[in-house]
């Protein structure tokens, strides 16, 4: 199956359908909109979810099979921003607080991302490996603070903000769902997956669907902003997704990950954060453009992400 027809595969998913109505009814003033507990209910449980079944794989996963795709991922979480950072800076000329913002988006991973893209390998025939939460939970916040340590190294600001993101990368309701979840599943074992299955397993598509029908309304009034943003961030926003997800999905080829994993694998190294990463940001770079950084993860790459970076990281999977 050729990119485009994985393309139009993935559009015609409900997921995506959902995302696009989202955006529909944004574009359209519709009053369309999930209440704040709301949205913020379907997140958490997407995330322990994800967790759940990342703990739940590593019971029957040995650290020779883990190890290699571990250390692969704690280095593109490490190298990434660094790209990014020294692109938007010395290449764009942004703010010292701006690229550092952006680096820490990119740097982190979209669990959301992360989801679609699991949902794809596997409806394509192609799953990734169960222990692929892991990696998840790995590559949520090494980039902040790469980016963080970045924004210091630069801008001679003292470690105070620094500590302060950090704090808030490694205590943010992100990072504790997942890892949460993965040292819950670890210890309830196939007794404890076996009660939780019908609410973490059965319902978590449907949860999906409307999460990113939500997310679609908050892209959609966000779209506005993508003319005041200029060229370079839109350039940035759609460019930095197929450079890393191809170099993500190489990396996991050469870590011994099977294609649908390798193509996941990229498609988490494409994907910019909007939920961990902002939350720190706000706390460490208060100088740093919301503007810039929200539009770039939410209204750009996500929605390239979901509709065509992830059939193009699995043809590049297959292909390898």
């Amino acid at each position: 199956m050729g990119i485009g027809e994985l393309a139009r595969a993935n559009l015609t998913t409900p997921a995506v359908l959902a995302f696009v109505l989202g955006v529909f009814a944004a574009r359209i003033r519709s009053d369309l909109r999930f209440a704040p507990a709301v949205a913020s209910l379907f997140s958490a449980y997407l995330l322990f979810a994800i967790g759940l079944k990342g703990g739940w794989a590593l019971l029957d996963t040995g650290f020779a099979e883990l190890w290699l795709p571990a250390l692969v991922t704690l280095v593109l979480a490490s190298l990434v921003p660094v790209v990014v950072f020294a692109v938007v800076r010395f290449g764009l000329r942004y703010s010292v607080p701006d690229a550092a913002a952006l680096a820490a988006h990119y740097g982190s991973v979209s669990a959301v991302t992360f989801t679609a893209a699991v949902a794809f390998v596997a409806a394509a025939g192609q799953p990734a490996e169960g222990f692929m939460p892991a990696l998840v939970a790995l590559m949520e916040v090494p980039g902040i603070l790469v980016a963080l340590a970045l924004a210091s190294r630069f801008s001679g600001s003292g470690s105070a903000s620094m500590g302060a993101g950090l704090r808030e990368a490694m205590t943010g309701k992100s990072v504790v769902l997942l890892v949460g979840g993965i040292v819950i599943g670890l210890l309830a074992g196939p007794a404890g997956q076996a009660s939780l299955e019908p609410m973490f397993v059965v319902l978590f598509p449907g949860v999906l669907v409307l999460f990113l029908l939500d997310l679609g309304v908050l892209a959609g009034e966000h779209l506005s902003a993508v003319r005041k943003a200029g060229w370079s961030l839109i350039a940035l926003a759609l460019g930095a997704p197929i450079v890393l997800g191809i170099a993500g999905v190489v990396a996991g080829s050469l870590a011994g990950l099977g294609t649908g994993g390798a193509a996941v694998l990229g498609a988490m190294t494409a994907s910019a954060s909007y939920i961990a990463a902002p939350a720190a940001v706000r706390v460490s770079l208060p100088d740093a453009n919301p503007g810039l950084y929200v539009t770039a993860s939410l209204a750009l790459t996500f929605p390239f992400n979901l509709t065509i970076g992830i059939p193009l990281y699995l043809e590049v999977s297959t292909w390898l």
